[in-house]
């Protein structure tokens, strides 16, 4: 189990062990600089501006994993090519000591008209991080921490409640909350504190989650 696990804007987490520290979607909507400072490298699940800001990640000179459309991102804004790495489903890869095992492969539905892109999730130790979909771990993995959608054009919260159930999380952190006023965050997380068996641990941007 990683030692700390800083929550960030929107989707964005800083996950420390002992060796080193990884950044999971730093997006426009946050501190970017601040949160990649003594990272060992980022992981992106997908190409949406409030899971990569571009630049930012570019400027951090880290090496990045992520789908394809995602490190088209980082490359379009001056990163080098030789330390974006693309990732996919069943991928085990380690960053900054911390083993991550990649899962998913699609972007939730947001509507039939619109096509679908990449998308990927990670579960670096016991933590699991899904990008913008229900993304489903490897039989037999254990999740201690899910990190939980709450909000978003592709996202109904009884979908949210089935997946914290369907992965057998002990604890539920509500991300991808940005668009929420707080009476929809209090909200969110009483729907996953009644209708499921996780400990929801709500945290604000910056708040550091106890494990």
């Amino acid at each position: 189990m990683p030692i700390r696990l800083t929550r960030w804007a929107q989707s964005c987490v800083r996950i420390e062990g002992p060796d080193g520290a990884l950044v999971i979607d730093p997006g426009v909507y946050g501190e970017s600089a601040t949160v990649l400072a003594g990272a060992d490298g980022v992981l992106l699940t997908h190409d949406h501006v409030d899971h990569v800001d571009g630049p930012a990640v570019a400027a951090s000179g880290l090496p990045v994993w992520g789908p394809a459309a995602a490190l088209d991102v980082v490359a379009d804004a001056g990163a080098d090519r030789a330390r974006l790495h693309e990732v996919r489903a069943g991928d085990e890869l380690t960053v900054g000591g911390l083993g991550v095992q990649v899962v998913g492969e699609w972007h939730a539905v947001i509507h039939p008209d619109l096509p679908r892109g990449a998308n990927v999730g990670y579960l670096v130790g016991a933590v699991l991080h899904p990008g913008d979909a229900f993304v489903i771990p490897p039989s037999g993995a254990v999740v201690e921490v899910a990190l939980t959608p709450v909000s978003g054009p592709w996202l109904r919260m009884a979908d949210a409640v089935d997946w914290v159930r369907s992965v057998g999380a002990v604890r539920a952190v509500p991300i991808h909350d940005a668009w929420l006023s707080e009476a929809g965050l209090r909200s969110a997380g009483d729907w996953l504190a009644r209708l499921t068996s996780a400990t929801v641990v709500a945290a604000h941007p910056g708040e550091v989650v106890k494990l």
